[in-house]
């Protein structure tokens, strides 16, 4: 094999085992940044990984809104099958209510605990999250329009 050949060859390896790193950094990057929705029929059975960023959503439980210490609250969410309990320390979001659908992003702490960083409402009174209606569906229980 003459030199400029073996030179070619070098540069070749070189680029495709670049590509191979870089790939390899990019998926493990969006491992740790992918947050999965999870219902509370799937939190209760097990299914969502503790200590990982994940989405939970359902409606808000009447009567569960709990307030603590400054901005914190706590209160529970059900598909109509199954209910967990959702802590958060924030500024609610306006259209919050109880209810009314949710979603909360953040950590699974214990196996019926959610600490959210975020929590987003509804934006008008006829929304519900498209997670949350199929979750609700998939439980058999319909949520009722007035």
């Amino acid at each position: 094999m003459n030199p400029k050949r073996k030179q070619r060859l070098v540069i070749v390896l070189g680029a495709l085992a670049a590509v191979a790193l870089a790939t390899g950094l990019m998926m493990y990057a969006m491992e740790e940044n992918i947050n999965l929705f999870y219902t509370p029929s799937q939190v209760v059975a097990g299914e969502a990984p503790l200590e990982k960023r994940i989405r939970v959503g359902g409606l808000v439980v009447v009567g569960s809104l709990q307030r603590g210490d400054g901005l914190s609250v706590t209160f529970d969410i059900t598909d109509n099958a199954q209910t967990m309990r959702v802590r958060y320390s924030g500024i609610l979001p306006d259209l919050f209510r109880e209810g009314q659908g949710i979603i909360a992003n953040g950590r699974l702490v214990e196996q019926n605990l959610v600490e959210a960083e975020e929590v987003l409402a509804k934006h008008d009174e006829n929304y519900m999250p498209p997670e949350v209606k199929h979750a609700i569906e998939q439980a058999g229980h319909p949520k009722k329009t007035e």
